[in-house]
């Protein structure tokens, strides 16, 4: 009889251990960034929202691209700047790009041009005054704050509500991500951000790098000192930017060893990058740009996208770029909003917006011409077209780096370049094979 019981018993283990676990659902408190560090957030915010997790989304009231979005919960608070405010101060910062550029570090922390980040890290004092707002998040059990840490207000909030959090984004800056996780720092051969480095540095270039990282401690604190002040103000208690990196449980980087370098990291450290190009979030083409590709015959079409923050180019420099664009066979889709350049060819279109990810998986496109920021970098990858690099700011050097090392591309400092190079890029990664 025992045998018999037991032979009716396995049956019934077997369906308990395939039966899949319950999972329940999480209140997640969001904090992002404007611009297009939101792009990317916003489609991980929606998928989780699509799961069943109860989502709040705090964001301030004026802002380029943070708005409402299906079943989440949207909490505003107002700011001590006005929306035309952050416009003035980001075309002063855009229009410095366009100038020489500073190699120290120093002046590229204090340089006037950087009103746009007093912006961004005054945000957190205006939420904090807001006491309705702080009542609610302190009454409302949230389980975890996600947040971007570019303004570092998402990073004071989890310390001020005791949450653990979990960062999203594609780097830190200075030394705070090495600090953040407790990661090896191995300067000999990961490259230091803003040098345009490969990893196969020379031994100047690894002293370069030892200066750079030696920089970082120095003037990097200066940097965040405004941070810091109203961190301690919100928290009545004196707070570093490492202390509040340091309290992160997980990192979440847009990252992938597909473009970036080998380095150490530590098991809390989750590399997902090109979430945001996946072939499944492709959609078919409008009637307007299908019939841009249409048009293009044999020859295709090149896409052209300095990112959604540049609307405007020197007029002279502008001039330049679309008499290369007017030598080349294809037809080139131009995202600009400025004045049309006078020398502007019949092949080059101007649009005030593109479905970049989408033309980018047209078999049709040839080159892509970008500024090398990460997200379209990685849409770039994702599809398989190779790129024109013409970095601006921020990481977009160590971007364009990255993928010239890599072999997927050709960069031009667009300060410096003619004409001539760009339509010569532009031939050798169309009708070269590499």
């Amino acid at each position: 009889m025992a045998p018999a019981m037991l032979m009716g018993f396995f049956p019934v283990c077997v369906c308990l251990l395939l039966t899949p676990g319950f999972a329940e659902a999480g209140k997640l408190l969001v904090v992002p960034m404007d611009g297009s560090h939101w792009f990317t957030m916003r489609s991980v915010v929606e998928k989780l929202s699509q799961r069943g997790h109860e989502i709040v989304l705090v964001i301030p009231e004026v802002s380029w691209h943070l708005s409402n979005s299906s079943n989440i919960t949207i909490k505003t608070y107002h700011t001590a700047y006005t929306l035309e405010d952050l416009n003035v101060a980001f075309r002063k910062f855009s229009d410095f790009q366009w100038k020489v550029r500073p190699q120290s570090l120093l002046p590229m922390l204090i340089s006037s041009e950087n009103t746009i980040f007093d912006y961004f890290f005054s945000r957190c004092k205006s939420l904090f005054e807001d006491k309705k707002l702080v009542k609610y998040l302190e009454e409302s059990s949230f389980d975890a704050v996600f947040l971007d840490p570019f303004d570092m207000c998402g990073l004071i909030i989890a310390k001020y509500l005791s949450l653990p959090s979990v960062i999203f984004t594609r780097g830190v800056f200075c030394h705070y991500f090495e600090e953040g996780t407790q990661s090896p720092m191995a300067l000999s051969y990961v490259p230091r951000a803003f040098l345009a480095f490969s990893d196969a540095m020379t031994f100047e270039q690894r002293v370069w790098n030892l200066i750079r990282h030696i920089e970082e401690r120095l003037f990097c604190p200066y940097f965040y000192k405004n941070v810091e002040e109203i961190a301690s103000q919100i928290l009545q208690t004196p707070v570093t930017t490492s202390e509040l990196f340091s309290q992160t449980s997980i990192w979440l980087l847009r990252n992938d060893f597909v473009l970036d370098y080998p380095r150490p990291v530590m098991p809390n450290v989750v590399f997902i990058s090109g979430i945001n190009c996946q072939k499944l979030n492709q959609k078919p083409l409008s009637e307007e740009f299908e019939a841009y590709v249409n048009a293009s015959g044999e020859h295709g079409i090149v896409i052209f996208s300095l990112g959604s923050m540049v609307s405007e180019i020197p007029e002279q420099k502008a001039m330049e770029i679309a008499d290369a664009l007017g030598k080349i066979p294809q037809t080139v889709l131009w995202r600009y909003t400025g004045t049309p350049p006078p020398n502007l060819a019949k092949n080059t279109k101007l649009v005030k917006w593109l479905p970049q990810n989408d033309l980018l998986g047209h078999p049709k496109t040839r080159a892509f011409i970008t500024h090398s920021g990460s997200h379209g970098v990685y849409e770039g990858i994702c599809n398989g077209v190779p790129m024109v690099m013409m970095p601006l700011f921020g990481d977009q050097m160590d971007n364009a780096k990255r993928m010239e090392t890599r072999g997927a591309g050709i960069t031009l400092n667009v300060l410096e370049m003619s004409s001539g190079d760009l339509e010569n890029a532009l031939k050798a990664v169309i009708n070269e094979k590499r």
